[in-house]
């Protein structure tokens, strides 16, 4: 298992430091007072995460509506591909 990288937030003087340990799958979170504060990640990662996020939601979204409005079968919804 990977150690989280901590730093203080005093550290982003010497910023390309910082950034130059932020890595894919490894973003370094910085602490404001010895309490995590911020974290900065890899471009690559935040929009991984925001697509996760959105697919997340959704799904939730269409179990809501099929608990209101009831549950579409296997054959209503090839029928709804076949058109």
């Amino acid at each position: 298992m990977i150690m989280p990288n901590i730093k203080p937030i005093s550290d982003l003087r010497n910023y390309t430091d910082v950034l130059h340990d932020v890595t894919i799958g490894s973003p370094v979170f910085l602490t404001k007072n010895g309490r995590g504060r911020y974290a900065i990640m890899d471009m690559q990662d935040y929009e991984k995460t925001m697509a996760a996020l959105k697919l997340m939601n959704e799904l939730s979204r269409g179990r809501r509506s099929g608990e209101e409005k009831g549950w579409l079968s296997a054959e209503e919804v090839k029928s709804h591909f076949r058109s």
